[in-house]
Formats: C-alpha cells, sequence, structure tokens
C-alpha cells in the first residue's frame, strides 16, 4: 500500500441534494468561493471510476501529450532527491508518471475528491512507484509546510480551487526561493470569436457524455462554464508573478485554450 501524510487532513467527502447536479445553480456556485467547493468536489466523486478515460476521448488523444511535455519539463528540471507535491492529482497519473520518469523523486500526490484518491490508491499499489504517497488536501489549504517543496504540479486543478489567486498563494507559501511550479489547465481565449467556438463546443461535447456516461449532463458541461469563468493563459502568467513567481515558460495549444506554465519561485 502507498504511504500517507502524517496529519493530512482527510478528503472532503462530496454531497449532492437528491435531484443531483440539475438542482444546483452552477453558475451561481462557479461565481462564489463559499460555494464553489460544494459542486467541484461531488462531481469529481461522480465521474472518478471513468475520468481518465474521458479525458483521453474528450481530447482526442492530446491530453496524454500534454501530460508528457508538462513531465518532461519537470523531471529535466527538479533538482536530485526533489520533494514535489501533486495537486488535485485526480488518478494520480501525473504523480505516477513523474515518479517513473524520476525515481530520485518523492512525490506528494493529493485532491480533495475520497473517490479520485481510491482510483490513485489502486493505481499506487499496482506500480512500482514506492516514492509516491497520498494524502487528502484542498487548493486554498495546503497540509503542506511553508517552503517545504521543491516543485509544485497541478493538472487542471487551479481553475477548480475556489479562488485561484488564493491557491497560487498558497502554492507559492509551500514552495521554497528556487522551486518550481508547473500547471497544465483549460484558459479562456483571449480572441472573442474563437473563445465563443471553444466553449460552445466543450459545453455542447461534454453535455452529451455527461448524460451519456453518467445520466448528469453537468457533470462535463460544467467544464466550459469554469472556463469562462477563469482568466487567459496571460492573465494566469500575471497571477504567477504577482504571487511571487518567475514565469520561466508557456506552452500554447489550441489557440490559447490550453497551456502549459513553468514559474520558479523567486
Amino acid at each position: 500500500m502507498p504511504d500517507r501524510i502524517p496529519n493530512a487532513p482527510p478528503a472532503r467527502p462530496g454531497s449532492l441534494p437528491d435531484r443531483g447536479f440539475a438542482s444546483l445553480d452552477l453558475e451561481r456556485h462557479l461565481a462564489d468561493p463559499a460555494l464553489k467547493q460544494a459542486w467541484v468536489t461531488p462531481m469529481f466523486d461522480a465521474i472518478a471510476p471513468r475520468y481518465d478515460e474521458f479525458t483521453r476521448v474528450f481530447s482526442f488523444g492530446m491530453d496524454r501529450r500534454w501530460k508528457r511535455r508538462l513531465i518532461g519539463t519537470a523531471a529535466g528540471t527538479l533538482p536530485r532527491g526533489a520533494v514535489v507535491a501533486d495537486l488535485a492529482t485526480g488518478t494520480g497519473d501525473l504523480g505516477l508518471s513523474l515518479a517513473a520518469a524520476r525515481p530520485d523523486v518523492r512525490v506528494i500526490a493529493m485532491d480533495v475528491s475520497m473517490q479520485m484518491l481510491q482510483v490513485a490508491t489502486e493505481r499506487v499499489s499496482r506500480s512500482a512507484a514506492a516514492s509516491v504517497a497520498l494524502a487528502g488536501g484542498t487548493l486554498d489549504q495546503l497540509p503542506l509546510a511553508t517552503a517545504s517543496c521543491d516543485g509544485i504540479m497541478a493538472g487542471y486543478g487551479v481553475r477548480n480551487a475556489p479562488d485561484w489567486r488564493g491557491a497560487i498563494a498558497e502554492v507559492a507559501r509551500a514552495t521554497r526561493p528556487g522551486g518550481h511550479v508547473f500547471t497544465l489547465d483549460f484558459y479562456r481565449p483571449a480572441s472573442r470569436a474563437w473563445r465563443g467556438l471553444f466553449l460552445r463546443w466543450l459545453w455542447t461535447t461534454g453535455r452529451f457524455v455527461g448524460a451519456h456516461w453518467h445520466g448528469e449532463p453537468l457533470v462535463y458541461g460544467y467544464i466550459a462554464r469554469s472556463i469562462d469563468h477563469f482568466v487567459s493563459w496571460q492573465g494566469f502568467s500575471a497571477g504567477l508573478e504577482d504571487a511571487g513567481f518567475m514565469v520561466q515558460s508557456v506552452r500554447r495549444f489550441l489557440g490559447g485554450g490550453i497551456a502549459i506554465h513553468h514559474g520558479v519561485r523567486r
């Protein structure tokens, strides 16, 4: 069995009203940081069993390539024996990939969704990645000591935090000076025309797959709405700089709808 982080808080369970996601006001939950986690946690609990399959299908296989690029950047940058936190780890694919590429690195993989952590636990248990530990944790209150990490990764995580700027501030707090942050996420394209097409496609396709796989159109329709409440990749770069990171590189895909950021803590 994988290790766990001592004294780490458990992931918060998700709970939904009997009528499901349709009975919740999505726009209100996305606009209010105090309510957003009440949508996000049960949503990821619901989609955990088919999450990896969805990301592959929904991205036409591009998700794997994006993640390989993030891992390649991290593996080629981190110092030997680094301690790395994989935030919003989901099924643990990024953490496991980094551990495979860099066996000397210790990975702390954490998530707020108990169902996601269960899937990640099973994957880690089947792997040879003994350096991956699992823990519950939220991006707004990381169970990490100040300046305790040499690197922090987040795949599709910061956008789902109650307050993305607060999440970056927490990442900065937990990262030592000279440490690294690596993120992969969806962003709000700056071009109005492309943004309209991009979000409309994600909304329509996401609702179809959500209804077909889970009987809940909004579990994947949520993606488009969450992006529209988020920022552009340029805005995220500025947020990293404001939080104390120097942005080293940004790799953009799909007209700025996807980006990989690499920053170094000042």
